[in-house]
């Protein structure tokens, strides 16, 4: 089964290693998600998620929510769940 897309990062804050990222899909902590873009690709595991500073378990479709990368990313960057 093919990575499905789950959302498009739209900002990058560097000195806390967070991504916001605009969601077209559900995801939860746990999960494994691969960021693809701008020359780089990479994977991890979600380990955390806020919307307004408030820790998430899961997040849904049409949220914007801040996601702690383990690499630099890039606005426009696109945003995989990675399918068992």
């Amino acid at each position: 089964m093919a990575d499905a897309q789950v959302g498009k990062v739209t900002h990058y804050y560097d000195k806390i290693s967070v991504a916001v990222v605009e969601l077209i899909g559900n995801l939860k902590v746990g999960d494994t998600i691969k960021v693809v873009g701008h020359g780089n690709e990479f994977t991890q595991e979600v380990g955390s998620m806020q919307i307004e500073h408030e820790k998430l378990e899961d997040a849904h479709k049409d949220q914007e929510i801040g996601l702690h990368v383990d690499q630099p990313v890039k606005e426009g960057d696109l945003v995989y769940k990675v399918s068992e």
